[in-house]
């Protein structure tokens, strides 16, 4: 296995990760159901946030904590669902890729999960 290097890796752990998000039973109705996400416009956005934070691309535009505090609004986001999304996210790297920048991306996941779950309960 190799490391995450390019933005080609990026798009297939993103692809990878929603595989694995969309079946899943605590958190694929987020993403399918409470959500209806058009995937043709998010996996995009997902490929330029993660390119942005790992390998220091300049697309991302965007502000991800107000997209959760919608959906929290619609169904409350929990520990539990954090956590979930987390595991899937560590598993699928683990699967891909090894090195410093895959182990960055899941440092930052748990740093993204904090944060997060903070700014949630203070809503």
């Amino acid at each position: 296995m190799k490391d995450i290097t390019t933005r080609q890796d990026i798009i297939h752990l993103i692809d990878s990760f929603y595989t694995k998000v969309v079946k899943d039973d605590l958190i694929g109705s987020y993403f399918t159901e409470v959500v209806t996400l058009d995937f043709e416009k998010h996996l995009p956005v997902m490929y330029n946030f993660w390119e942005s934070v790992l390998l220091g691309g300049t697309s991302y535009k965007g502000n991800p904590m107000i997209k959760h505090i919608q959906l929290h609004q619609k169904k409350a986001l929990e520990e539990k669902h954090f956590n979930r999304w987390l595991t899937l996210w560590e598993q699928t790297i683990n699967e891909h890729f090894t090195g410093s920048v895959a182990d960055q991306a899941k440092h930052r996941a748990k740093s993204i999960k904090g944060i997060m779950m903070f700014k949630l309960r203070s809503i």
